[in-house]
């Protein structure tokens, strides 16, 4: 669906359940409540604090854009910025440009470069990625029929299908893999691309895929495999952050990479009601899993609500009508 579809559903969805959203509010922090306040989680505003009983934090995974911090990075002269700043390819007309990253953004944003005027293009890869061709639709039907099938199975089928489906780069700088786009997503969460026009744009040479970056020497870029360019602009498609740690970092719900401890209707066992969706990045799609998860929260919230409401007679009418209307979600 496009974004405007999606736009137009969001505000829909508001309008219907009449629901209180407040836009332009930041939120600083979130942490618990005083015992016997009534309340199990302050959350932290300009405006002050919220004082609630659920809260549910769906920043997502790409709350933040990730540049590497690459050796002499300041010392670049060009213009270096990140893929979520990129908007149209109008002023990288009659450039020389470096996209860094072979991923979905990166891959497309090369090919509309390519075919909107810029000088040349070329693209920076690490590690070739898994290419599909572009009907997602079906690739994310078929993810979800093959959940319960061996990994290996499942990585051996997809590998036969880019065999068949997209031509061999390895001439043009970009290997077949040999790792499936399976096992790939479950070790480093990548998703494979599809293909938008970019396997042409490379086949023709009009994208150049080129090594990973090193460094960065004043005007030129330098190459792990020695090579030195001077491009005029960088655009790092370098993935994104999810920035967790000021929002919940104090409560000791996040692992090492600052990634939730628990995500869906699982909570960590000192957080009761402190809920994270959208952590994850299943093949089977974005949208569907956020579905899955949003109801998974809301079974367990109600139960949660059912014991609190049995488990606490005593407090009445007012402490069930607390947990039933309290609860805030972070997006």
């Amino acid at each position: 669906m496009s974004r405007d579809d999606y736009v137009r559903y969001l505000e829909g969805y508001v309008v219907h359940h009449l629901l209180d959203v407040q836009v332009a509010t930041p939120v600083q922090r979130i942490e618990r409540a005083e015992p016997g306040s009534k309340a199990q989680w302050l959350v932290h505003t300009p405006d002050g604090p919220v004082p609630t009983g659920a809260v549910v934090v769906a920043t997502g995974r790409c709350d933040t854009p990730n540049i590497p911090d690459w050796p002499m990075r300041s010392t670049f002269t060009g213009t270096l910025l990140h893929s979520a700043h990129y908007r149209s390819p109008a002023p990288y007309r009659g450039q020389h440009v470096l996209v860094v990253g072979a991923g979905n953004s990166g891959t497309e944003i090369a090919r509309v470069l390519a075919g909107a005027g810029a000088e040349r293009v070329r693209i920076a890869v690490r590690t070739p990625p898994n290419i599909l061709p572009r009907s997602s639709a079906r690739w994310h039907a078929a993810g979800r029929l093959t959940e319960a099938l061996p990994l290996a199975w499942r990585d051996r089928t997809s590998l036969l299908t880019q065999r068949l489906a997209v031509p061999d780069l390895t001439s043009r700088g970009l290997p077949r893999l040999r790792t499936g786009l399976y096992t790939r997503n479950a070790r480093e969460g990548v998703n494979p691309v599809l293909d938008h026009g970019f396997v042409d744009a490379v086949r023709s040479g009009r994208v150049e895929p080129v090594s990973a970056v090193q460094a960065f020497d004043g005007p030129d870029v330098l190459l792990a495999d020695g090579t030195r360019l001077r491009p005029d602009t960088v655009i790092a498609a370098t993935g994104y952050r999810p920035n967790l740690h000021d929002l919940v970092g104090s409560l000791g719900v996040l692992d090492d990479d600052g990634q939730p401890l628990a995500v869906g209707a699982r909570t960590h066992p000192e957080a009761s009601r402190l809920y994270f969706a959208g952590y994850t990045n299943p093949l089977t799609g974005v949208l569907r899993q956020a579905g899955i998860e949003a109801r998974a929260i809301a079974h367990a919230f109600r139960r949660e609500k059912a014991r609190a409401t049995h488990s606490t007679p005593q407090l009445g009418d007012r402490t069930a009508d607390t947990l039933s209307k309290g609860h805030v979600g972070v997006g």
